[in-house]
This record gives C-alpha cells, sequence and structure tokens, in this order.
C-alpha cells in the first residue's frame, strides 16, 4: 500500500506539470491580454476619451502609442521576460503556494479565493447533502420494487430532471417563483439588512434566499446517484448468497439491510470523496451567475473573460491539486470498504 501510494503522489507532479504547461501555452495565443486592454483604455483616451471608443476610435491596436510606454505596460505584467521564463517562474512560486496577485481586483488570489468559498460552500454542502440522502433511499426503494409502477415513474421523473439543464430550471424558478409569484427573491444569499437581523430571522433568510439556487442545482444530479443506487443494489441481490439467505429462511428486511446492504455501497461510499469536493468547484458557474451568487464559479468565468491570468492559473493549479488528491483517496476508500481489495 506504501509503494502504491508514493507512486501516485510521484505521479501527481507530472500530471500537475502538464495541465500548467498545456494552459500556459494556451494563454500565450488568446487575444486581448491585460496588455492589449491597457493599451485600448490609454488609447481610447488619448483619442477623445469615451466618445472616441464608442465611435470605434478607441481601440486600434499598438498604433499611435509611444512604444517605451507599450514596454513599460509589459513589464508592469510581467509580459517582458519570454515565456519559459515566466512560466518556470510562476510554477516555482506556485510551489511555495504563493498563488499570485490579480491584475485587475489588485488581491493576492488567495485572499479572492477565501472571499468567494463560503458562497460555494454553502451551496456545495446543501447540494452534496440533499443529493445522497434523497438519491440512495430513492435508489434502494427502486432495487427492491424493480419493475413495478413505482420504478418506472421515478424513472422518468429523475431522467426528466436530469435532462433539464440547471440553467434552464434556473430560469423558469426566477420567472415563476422570483417574478410572477414573488415567493423567492430574484438575487443573492442574504438580504441587504442580513446583519441586523436575530439569529433566528438570519437562517430563515439564508434558507428563503437558498431554495431556488439548490432546487436548480440538486435536480440534475439525483439521476446519476439513483440509478447507481438501484443498480448496485439489483447486482448484488441476484447473487447466490442472496438467494442462500433466503432459503435459510432469513428475514427479507434482514438479508436487504445486513448482507446486500454493505456489499451494494461500495462503489457509492467511495465515490463519496470525488463526489463531495467536486460539489465545491464544478458545476455552480451558471448557477452563480443566474442567481448573482459571488462564489468560486463567477470568480472564475470573470477571470477568464478579464483575461485576469493570474487568477485563472492559481485558482486552475489549486483545483488540479485538490482533484488529484481526492482522486487518490477515492481508490484508497475501496481497501477501506473492502479489505479484498488489492492494488
Amino acid at each position: 500500500m506504501s509503494s502504491y501510494i508514493f507512486k501516485r503522489l510521484l505521479l501527481m507532479l507530472p500530471t500537475l506539470f502538464g495541465v500548467m504547461l498545456v494552459t500556459f501555452a494556451v494563454i500565450q495565443f488568446v487575444p486581448g491580454g491585460p496588455v492589449e486592454q491597457m493599451v485600448a483604455q490609454l488609447q481610447g483616451r488619448d483619442a477623445g476619451g469615451e466618445g472616441a471608443a464608442a465611435s470605434g476610435a478607441g481601440y486600434r491596436g499598438r498604433q499611435g502609442l509611444d512604444p517605451k510606454r507599450i514596454e513599460e505596460i509589459r513589464a508592469l505584467y510581467g509580459f517582458d521576460k519570454p515565456a519559459p521564463q515566466r512560466f518556470w517562474e510562476m510554477m516555482k512560486s506556485f510551489a511555495r503556494l504563493d498563488l499570485g496577485r490579480s491584475f485587475y481586483q489588485h488581491k493576492d488570489v488567495w485572499d479572492l479565493i477565501k472571499e468567494k468559498l463560503p458562497v460555494s460552500i454553502s451551496l456545495g454542502l446543501w447540494t452534496f447533502f440533499i443529493s445522497y440522502l434523497v438519491a440512495v433511499p430513492l435508489g434502494i426503494a427502486k432495487a427492491v420494487r424493480a419493475g413495478s409502477r413505482f420504478d418506472v415513474v421515478t424513472t422518468l421523473l429523475v431522467l426528466v430532471g436530469y435532462a433539464i439543464p440547471g440553467f434552464v430550471l434556473g430560469v423558469a424558478l426566477l420567472v415563476v417563483f422570483g417574478g410572477q409569484l414573488q415567493w423567492f427573491p430574484l438575487r443573492g444569499l442574504t438580504s441587504p439588512n442580513w446583519e441586523q437581523m436575530s439569529w433566528g430571522a438570519r437562517i430563515v433568510d439564508y434558507l428563503w434566499h437558498i431554495t431556488l439556487p439548490l432546487i436548480a442545482m440538486v435536480l440534475g444530479s439525483f439521476a446519476v446517484t439513483t440509478m447507481l443506487t438501484k443498480n448496485s443494489f439489483l447486482e448484488e441481490i441476484r447473487k447466490q448468497y442472496v438467494l442462500t439467505a433466503r432459503a435459510k429462511g432469513l428475514d427479507e428486511r434482514k438479508v436487504l439491510w445486513k448482507h446486500v446492504m454493505r456489499n451494494a455501497l461500495i462503489p457509492i461510499i467511495t465515490g463519496f470523496p470525488s463526489a463531495f469536493i467536486g460539489a465545491f468547484f464544478a458545476g455552480s458557474l451558471l448557477i452563480e451567475t443566474l442567481f448573482s451568487l459571488d462564489g468560486l464559479g463567477l470568480l472564475s468565468y470573470e477571470s477568464v473573460i478579464r483575461r485576469d491570468y493570474p487568477v485563472v492559473l492559481g485558482t486552475l493549479f489549486l483545483f488540479t491539486l485538490i482533484g488529484l488528491f481526492t482522486k487518490l483517496i477515492s481508490d484508497l476508500s475501496y481497501v477501506l470498504v473492502d479489505p479484498r481489495v488489492k492494488f
């Protein structure tokens, strides 16, 4: 086991290096970087301010601007150095867990992540727990009643929910329950006067705001876990040891919960680490944008649009590192759940 863990840890290094190298290389060919944006702003002012920019005279590449000033801008953002040197310096700072400083928000990337993380954690925790608390019991019930009307109807409902994109459902929820009926707020995670409320009122206000985003995020995640649970239980129920236990006269509930449950939940339990971490960092971009929730998804989107490369590369490095360790923990959990598994 120790040698396997050591090999996996060593393999993380080239994987992480390759992810960062490919992303860094792609960024070099993306137009409209921070230097070009700063030049466009300066030319817009030099050409007559907002009116000139609006008339199309604001952005003219690098024409009409002093080359020395352009070099100063390049040096300001660190683009005066060759790309291999910039990549090497970036990786050395990342190795010290120094993720750099945002070009436009003038804050450390770590500080930005800490600011946005509570929103993503809030959405991620609720999504994870609600999905599993509903999907696993539902999958077990479907396996026990396989082929019944209950199984067919719930399968249809789950697959319809899975087929509807989260952002489409979010728009529908906003229009109906936020706009027409006005039962729920349209944006934000709390009300503006949240800090002046009592603790009980804060909890109610928070749950009131988060209801629609959670419905939009959770509904689509039910299908995979539900069907995985159902198929896993059906596979175990049809095995010989279950037939033997029934032939011995054991109670059906005892057979299900004592014998089948232990083996059927192995693929579900081992997926907990990746699902738990993934709930924080994946799938919330459109929901956060739609409901004006200032989380990590919205931060990543705005950073890409603004070409805020320190934030893009810093968050990518952190999330990739977390993903690699989570994958290792997920693989090791197989041994903890089922000692028969050998690597």
